[in-house]
């Protein structure tokens, strides 16, 4: 089935790179108009400009949406756009250091609590007034971090947790305006985040995150925008206040049983979307 968003207007934060860039191509793919947003440094205008030659329709921009007055003007950009905002993506988010949390440093816990929480808040009640009124959907990016706490990355789990429950409250007060409310909780992603040398995992995190996995691998950003397109479609008109986890079986594995796992499952699919940013937004940049 394609263009199951005919029609339709949606916000992806993050969108410059890793999921966001996947969870943008998708969305266009299947008929959506997209504000591809994130900050001033990530690639936002090139996604833009991939979607619109792959004849899609798509806009960048860049602010700190942690900020009241530039969630406002993310939210102006959609509807001066495109007339509208059916659907927000709050995918947003850093995660910048791994540690314990004695050696934990306030300036990592402050900045992702700017980007991980303030930023869901402040997009989420920017767009809600343009949601209730077409009867629109926001989905959050959890983590299985958010569900199970991980040790050295307590913190980034806290801003998940955070997000999960603050979208179930979410789905509970705005089902009397109409609008739904889901997470996608992704385990490890093949994007930068999850190499020692892009982000802050080092070798062994990397190879607890395979063997802990059912499936024995890393997930790839088109899998979990896959996702992503079925709780924002009409398709998941039934579905409010869930948390669908993209994790591989890594929130219910023991030990090692992802060197188990059978060929055809451990092997990434090959995937459709053209994908040029999977290993941009290196989260050492702090701003």
């Amino acid at each position: 089935m394609a263009n199951r968003l005919e029609g339709k207007v949606a916000i992806v934060t993050g969108g410059g790179s890793g999921i966001g860039e996947a969870i943008c191509k998708k969305f266009a793919s299947e008929g959506a108009k997209v504000v591809v947003a994130g900050l001033p440094e990530d690639p936002v205008e090139e996604v833009a400009s991939e979607i619109q030659q792959k004849g899609g329709a798509a806009v960048a921009f860049k602010g700190d949406l942690s900020l009241w007055a530039q969630a406002q003007q993310c939210v102006q950009r959609a509807v001066q756009e495109y007339g509208k905002l059916d659907i927000l993506i709050n995918n947003a988010g850093v995660f910048v250091e791994t540690n314990y949390l004695t050696d934990f440093t306030e300036e990592s816990f402050d900045y992702m609590i700017r980007n991980n929480v303030k930023t869901t808040f402040m997009m989420s009640k920017a767009a809600l007034p343009e949601l209730q009124k077409n009867k629109g959907n926001i989905v959050t990016a959890g983590s299985e971090a958010g569900v199970l706490g991980i040790p050295q990355n307590t913190p980034y789990g806290g801003t998940k947790a955070f997000n999960i429950a603050f979208s179930k409250g979410l789905a509970a007060e705005q089902a009397a305006f109409g609008v739904r409310c889901n997470v996608v909780g992704p385990g490890p992603i093949d994007t930068a985040w999850t190499h020692k040398e892009t982000g802050p995992m080092d070798k062994e995190m990397e190879k607890t995150n395979n063997q802990a996995n059912l499936l024995g691998r890393r997930g790839t950003p088109e899998e979990v925008a896959n996702v992503y397109l079925f709780l924002a479609s009409d398709e998941a008109s039934y579905v409010t206040g869930a948390v669908y986890m993209v994790d591989g079986g890594i929130t219910i594995g023991k030990g090692p049983i992802g060197e188990k796992a059978d060929e055809a499952l451990s092997q990434q699919p090959k995937g459709e979307l053209d994908l040029e940013h999977a290993m941009d937004g290196h989260t050492s940049i702090r701003r």
